[in-house]
């Protein structure tokens, strides 16, 4: 099949899963589509079991391969994701809130890194910067997957603004990390021998820092053009054109694609739309990527479901997999209170931020695509397996009970604001 008709069958299985959940399960959108499509999922393949001479589990097999999800996701829709989340969060929300997201996004994706990549090596006995690459790529929370939990979670604002935020960039953060990591276990990456600490610092501040401040300009040098002209189809086009232009130009310039989107989106977000837009402009553009984040995100969840075509489930890899659901939520532990005891000096906390955080990091398709992009080895199988695992029990246990454990942390005598 080619690129037209696999975009239209994606399309087509996403509205007739999301409208399946709608009318049926009634479920936040993205999770019960995911649900719906594990479920097809599971029926194909015991069908297959019964009768394997109709090859169906085959095709789908096919179709799964062909759909290219890792290229699909971090080539494709990963800019317009992200650039869509972005546009939707207040700078001013995430200022109040900087040090704890920037620490969190550093020093807390490397303690979890860190925590589950030695626990994966002793659970598989695979080497250990193979073991450290899965930390890496499971480690930082997916802004897709957190943006359209939190949507419907009704957190308070400020911890919202750490959850939110944190995802935003630590996903950006751990994917340099993951890049230098797969450079040492497997192979360098886009050339770079990262085999000294010098040039691991400079890989890493290329990435991140280039990444950042091509997303500044790039959103500056657009604000700029919007400010002269008043043309709601013509500003939806360049933004739209922001989004795509500016992530395929930070990966040409070798920069980090996630942190551009994500500066940009933000830039756009809060001075774009406060001093260059009209009321009529603000209300089409936001409109315009509230749709392209739903139905981007609604293929995005039916992409992870039928990816279950190609993992490899047997006792090993699901016994690991069951393992590194426990190692993931240790590490994301980490990841959260380390930096919370390190500030709180400096500022309060609500009792209930530290749990409310650390079940609220979810994992998504970025983790999957991480993984699928991985060189041929004799541990992709199983890092690849794992990671399925993870993501889909962390969105569909984790995302259909976040609301409720806030709900009850909130509830505790003892809880002050966030």
């Amino acid at each position: 099949m080619n690129a037209l008709q696999i975009g239209t069958l994606l399309i087509v299985f996403a509205g007739v899963f999301g409208a399946v959940n709608h009318i049926v399960f009634r479920l936040p959108s993205a999770i019960g589509i995911l649900i719906v499509a594990l479920a097809a999922s599971f029926c194909v393949l015991g069908l297959d079991a019964l009768r394997p001479d109709l090859g169906v589990a085959m095709e789908m097999r096919q179709f799964v391969t062909e759909a290219e999800f890792s290229r699909t996701l971090l080539e494709g829709m990963l800019g317009l994701l992200l650039f869509a989340g972005a546009l939707h969060v207040r700078l001013e929300d995430l200022r109040e809130q900087a040090w704890t997201i920037a620490v969190m996004a550093t020093l807390g994706v490397a303690l979890s890194v860190t925590v589950v990549g030695f626990g994966f090596y002793w659970v598989t006995g695979m080497p250990l910067l193979a073991a450290l690459v899965f930390g890496a790529l499971i480690s930082p929370t997916d802004p897709v997957a957190v943006l359209g939990v939190m949507a419907e979670a009704n957190l308070p604002k400020s911890l919202e603004a750490k959850i939110v935020g944190e995802s935003l960039f630590n996903d950006g953060v751990g994917y340099v990390v993951f890049l230098v990591l797969v450079g040492l276990a497997f192979q360098p990456v886009g050339g770079h021998a990262a085999a000294d600490t010098v040039g691991i610092i400079m890989f890493f501040l290329k990435e991140v820092g280039g990444g950042a401040l091509l997303g500044g300009v790039l959103g500056f040098l657009t604000y700029r053009v919007m400010r002269r002209i008043d043309d709601y189809p013509l500003e939806i086009l360049l933004s739209l054109g922001l989004a795509l232009g500016g992530y395929q130009l930070a990966v040409a310039l070798g920069l980090s694609g996630p942190i551009m989107a994500v500066v940009a989106g933000l830039f756009m977000g809060d001075i774009g739309i406060k001093h260059a837009m009209s009321e009529q402009t603000q209300a089409y553009l936001s409109g315009f990527w509230t749709v392209i984040d739903e139905i981007l995100n609604a293929v995005l969840f039916l992409l992870i479901g039928v990816e279950v075509f190609v993992v490899t489930l047997n006792l090993n890899t699901i016994s690991a997999g069951v393992a590194a659901i426990g190692l993931s939520l240790v590490g994301r532990l980490f990841a959260v209170a380390v930096p919370v005891v390190l500030i709180r000096p400096f500022r309060e906390y609500s009792r209930g931020v530290v749990p409310i955080m650390t079940w609220g990091g979810l994992k998504g398709g970025i983790s999957v695509a991480l993984a699928l992009s991985l060189p041929d080895s004799e541990w992709k199988p199983l890092i690849l397996t794992a990671t399925f695992i993870v993501v889909v029990f962390s969105i569909i246990v984790q995302g259909l009970t976040i609301a409720p454990l806030a709900r009850f942390m909130s509830r505790k005598p003892a809880s002050r604001q966030a």
